[in-house]
């Protein structure tokens, strides 16, 4: 091949490649069930198959290491695996303690708060695989140069809604079995302004209010964090496509490399932080259906 023919070649390779927007648009947009692009939005008709087989995978994982870990528990000197799961159990453990009186109820919440924190650690972790290597090893599979698949879950707003509303129903589960059915619809008229029946409205709107807000809240801070840090590391990803589009300016590259290289040392402690957070929100609700007004 000549000179002029490769220039030629790499020219049309430039004309072809997909601009930034359009890179971006792409790696954000859901493998569904519909079959048609779409974007991350709440559509109860859609199911993003995506976000579906990466949070039920990583949660089988989940379950899957907590057993082993509990299956190979010995009295003796722990192992680095048995240390580091028996460091999250004595932390979930106090954790819940703390906040949940009822010995009862623990027995159920601390384990839940421990898969809970682990699960999301976990699905939070896929953002720290390399942006392009599974959406590309899934278009080798399916042949299609446009297909689509975003692999960080938490990322996904139905996820994350999904599971504070989860925390929502146990939360609904456990006003009614510490209170009662009568006493917790007695406590949803009553309270927080007093029992005057010309309050009931009132406090009944209050507490409708103090329930959505604390669920919307619960999802969409996961939701938030990481959906940004995954638009981070798609920016700096172009900064290499860039470099690689014209074969110019070693410094996109090693721009890309440092920046990169920051951002994942930071993103250590979103992905962990924001999988803590999630946890504590959880035993923070449960413990307040525990707790009357």
């Amino acid at each position: 091949m000549s000179i002029e023919e490769g220039a030629v070649q790499a020219h049309e390779a430039a004309a072809n490649a997909p601009t930034a927007g359009e890179y971006i648009g792409h790696h954000l947009t859901h493998f569904n069930s519909t079959g048609h692009p779409q974007a991350s939005i709440i559509d109860f008709s859609v199911i993003n198959v995506d976000t579906l087989f990466y949070s039920v995978t990583l949660g089988l994982l989940t379950i899957f290491l907590l057993w082993l870990a509990a299956r190979k528990a010995t009295s003796g000197v722990p192992g680095r695996f048995q240390g580091a799961i028996e460091m999250l159990v004595e932390m979930v453990a106090g954790q819940a303690k703390g906040i949940i009186h009822e010995e009862e109820s623990r027995k159920f919440v601390a384990p839940l708060a421990l898969t809970v924190f682990v699960w999301v650690f976990m699905m939070n972790a896929m953002d720290f695989l390399p942006l392009d290597v599974i959406p590309n090893i899934w278009q080798q599979i399916t042949g299609n140069h446009h297909a689509y698949m975003r692999v960080v879950p938490t990322a996904d707003l139905n996820a994350t809604l999904g599971m504070s509303m989860g925390v929502l129903l146990l939360c609904v589960y456990y006003n009614i079995k510490i209170k009662g059915f009568g006493g917790w619809v007695h406590e949803l008229f009553t309270a927080p302004f007093g029992s005057h029946p010309l309050l009931y409205p009132v406090n009944f709107a209050m507490q409708m209010i103090e329930f959505a807000a604390k669920t919307i809240s619960h999802g969409m801070r996961l939701f938030g964090n990481m959906y940004a840090g995954e638009l981070v590391f798609m920016l700096i990803a172009l900064m290499g496509a860039a470099w690689s589009a014209s074969g110019t300016g070693v410094a996109l590259w090693v721009g890309q490399v440092l920046a990169g290289s920051a951002w994942a040392i930071f993103h250590i402690l979103i992905v962990v932080l924001q999988a803590f957070i999630f946890m504590m929100l959880t035993l923070v609700y449960i413990g307040q259906a525990h707790e009357g007004h």
